[in-house]
């Protein structure tokens, strides 16, 4: 994989083989999730409706939001990155390290984006297997992101007043 990366990255750091790993880990299991599924008989929703779209959307926003930024699951990332700085509210600024399939988890886990994929993924096996649960979970967690923004809107409110 070493000579592919310098292919791909002038400076050989992207970790393709830890990349290949990570989707290949997420395909597994999301496989895996198919057939035992289908095995236990779970039948798919017919359709997601709009509102289950959305509510699934900031559920996998706000849980990518805690899982790469917030400062009290550091513990999950710390192996992983490092604290390059402080965030907004509760959040922090880290980039990966190491490398391979370590660096390769670091950019997993330090990226918000990255980590949505994974979460909209668990969240959908969830809403296959119990879709009652799972909109019960995705509401507390859209019920935390307003409570976020409000939180924003309030120190925003408080800055732009002392101004």
């Amino acid at each position: 994989m070493s000579t592919d990366a310098a292919r791909y990255d002038d400076q050989g750091e992207v970790p393709l083989g830890g990349y290949a790993v990570l989707a290949s880990v997420f395909a597994a299991g999301t496989g895996a999730f198919a057939l035992l599924a289908r095995r236990r008989g779970v039948r798919l929703p017919r359709q997601v409706p709009p509102w289950d779209v959305a509510l699934l959307g900031t559920a996998a926003y706000k849980a990518s939001r805690l899982l790469a930024k917030d400062k009290v699951t550091s513990f999950v990332r710390a192996p992983f990155t490092r604290r390059t700085g402080e965030g907004e509210g509760n959040e922090v600024i880290e980039e990966p390290r190491g490398s391979g399939l370590r660096r390769a988890t670091g950019d997993l886990l330090s990226c918000p984006f990255c980590t949505a994929a994974w979460a909209t993924g668990a969240l959908m096996c969830s809403y296959t297997a119990s879709p009652r649960l799972t909109r019960r979970v995705c509401g507390g967690l859209g019920a935390l992101t307003v409570a976020d923004w409000l939180q924003y809107a309030w120190t925003w409110t408080q800055r732009t007043a002392a101004d």
